[in-house]
């Protein structure tokens, strides 16, 4: 009696912070196509300025990769008014915090301030995007320092080029067949003046929606954007026309070897919906059933019970254009690929034939449900999340919506997504296995 007592405790206290959550927002373009997000919340006096920008690694082109991450590195170089290396000093004397983050589809930059600076971070955020100096020195400056991250993130780090394989082998026309951040002979073969025509082509007004979310006065906001914003000229916005790859339909086994690793890897990867798609929201609550957390299906058996792996994961990275379903799977001691190969297979084989329980179904739908709560809990995370949702999704609504759409997946709906898409011959299998001395 106690338990159920609790789960309802459990249930009501969700219920109540979900529809105390609901995010109010406006948005409106100015003339120039800037789309432009306030949120308005007054409960600490702090604001998040922020830029997403919809230009990624997709948007590269082979022999010149890694340039949408490198502007992430060189847009911090500096402007007629701010000097070279004044950026960070001028954000953290004046009480702020900063930083930016690249993926395949997009890149984002934000200060956070106290609300009294909230006109400081509007200027800058203009400022980068009216005339940032792109220069020989910040190019060569920027280029050692993606060297250095790449040598520290990937190329010395145990299994660090795993997804970028995974991505290779995936896609074979689309451009999320290479890593963010590139490749350094393409960066070191670049010159001053590439860079300076992919700063013209995409970081234009019209490419870009800014967010402002805080303890604001939306009014004084609005004047503060058009003095800083409205003059900025609108740029030519190019369609997003790339490559398809056709469907996955016979299973393909490769293998990639690394250096930094003592013990193999297994992948099996498959090529999913887009994350706009339901498919897509379908597919991220089938690999939290399979391996969310200690008492997981796949953790459960392969390390907890049976001791056949020391790592072993299912994971849906949404894109853009398409998502990455893959299994992962580290073994213990001798156990043979074909093991594992054969045990994750009856897992997927259950998901076909069987609905999972309602106890596993409710755990699920709990797990997201927090994952809601969290992800909006802070103002830079409600910042991220309406710029997202606007730019990759198409409906900056889904900030409160998006929890509508996890609740609406029923059981049945997952046993038709492990149906359609998580079928052998419409997967690549990687043997991630070490480098012979």
């Amino acid at each position: 009696m106690k338990k159920r007592l609790l789960s309802a405790a459990a249930v009501a206290f969700f219920g109540f912070m979900l529809n105390a959550q609901q995010i109010k927002f406006e948005e409106y373009d100015l003339p120039n196509g800037l789309h432009v997000i306030l949120h308005q919340d007054n409960s600490a006096p702090v604001v998040t300025t922020g830029v997403m920008y919809h230009v990624g690694a997709k948007d590269e082109v082979k022999g010149r990769t890694g340039f949408a991450h490198f502007f992430e590195h060189l847009l911090f170089e500096g402007t007629p008014n701010i000097k070279r290396g004044d950026w960070f000093k001028i954000v953290s004397s004046n009480g702020g915090q900063n930083n930016a983050n690249t993926t395949n589809d997009r890149t984002y930059y934000y200060e956070t301030f106290p609300s009294n600076n909230e006109q400081l971070g509007l200027w800058m955020e203009a400022e980068r995007m009216r005339h940032a100096v792109i220069n020989q020195v910040g190019v060569d400056t920027q280029r050692e320092v993606v060297k250095e991250e790449k040598r520290l993130r990937m190329d010395n780090q145990p299994y660090g080029n795993l997804f970028s394989t995974i991505q290779k082998n995936l896609f074979t026309n689309h451009p999320y067949n290479w890593p963010t951040i590139g490749s350094m002979e393409d960066l070191n073969a670049a010159k001053l003046e590439e860079f300076q025509a992919f700063y013209k082509k995409f970081y234009i007004p019209n490419n870009a929606t800014l967010v402002v979310a805080g303890d604001i006065k939306p009014e004084q906001t609005k004047k503060w954007i058009e003095e800083y914003y409205g003059g900025i000229a609108k740029g030519t916005l190019y369609p997003k026309d790339f490559p398809k790859d056709a469907p996955i339909t016979q299973e393909k086994e490769v293998t990639a070897t690394d250096p930094n690793i003592q013990l193999p890897a297994y992948v099996f990867a498959y090529r999913t919906p887009a994350n706009k798609e339901k498919d897509a929201y379908v597919l991220d609550m089938l690999s939290s059933y399979l391996s969310n957390g200690k008492s997981s299906v796949l953790y459960k058996k392969l390390v907890d019970q049976d001791k056949k792996a020391l790592q072993v994961a299912a994971f849906n990275q949404g894109l853009e254009d398409y998502s990455i379903f893959a299994f992962f799977a580290i073994p213990m001691g001798q156990t043979s690929k074909q093991t594992l190969q054969t045990d994750i297979d009856a897992e997927i084989k259950k998901l076909q034939t069987t609905l999972i329980s309602d106890e596993d179904y409710q755990k699920i739908q709990n797990q997201f449900e927090n994952q809601f709560v969290n992800q909006n809990s802070s103002i830079q995370g409600i910042a991220a999340s309406l710029a997202t949702n606007h730019v990759l999704m198409g409906n900056t609504n889904l900030i409160n919506k998006e929890i509508d759409i996890y609740r609406s997946i029923t059981k049945q709906d997952i046993q038709d997504a492990a149906k359609k898409y998580l079928n052998p011959n419409q997967r690549i299998i990687i043997n991630y296995v070490p480098e012979k001395k």
